[in-house]
């Protein structure tokens, strides 16, 4: 993984952080493949929900773009790479 994925996972996982109100967590304790609903980082549907409109306004990613790649959710590594392919 090159620098600038790096800076911009530890970025995205603080805003990740922020928009879901997640206080006990840190950027540390999002592992990239970890899975971001269930056992992983145990997100829910309406999780899933606050992404979304949090990546329309932070990164300007339509909802549609969202929906047409729902595997996005499947980790917070193909979350991060998604968002980042979009910058």
């Amino acid at each position: 993984m090159d620098e600038q994925t790096k800076q911009f996972r530890l970025k995205f996982k603080q805003q990740l952080i922020e928009w879901l109100q997640l206080e006990d967590k840190t950027p540390e304790d999002i592992v990239d493949d970890q899975p971001l609903f269930g056992e992983g980082l145990g997100l829910d549907s309406l999780d899933a929900v606050e992404i979304v409109i949090a990546l329309k306004r932070e990164y300007n990613i339509p909802q549609t773009e969202v929906d047409k790649n729902r595997e996005i959710f499947v980790s917070f590594e193909a979350l991060a790479d998604f968002v980042q392919k979009h910058l």
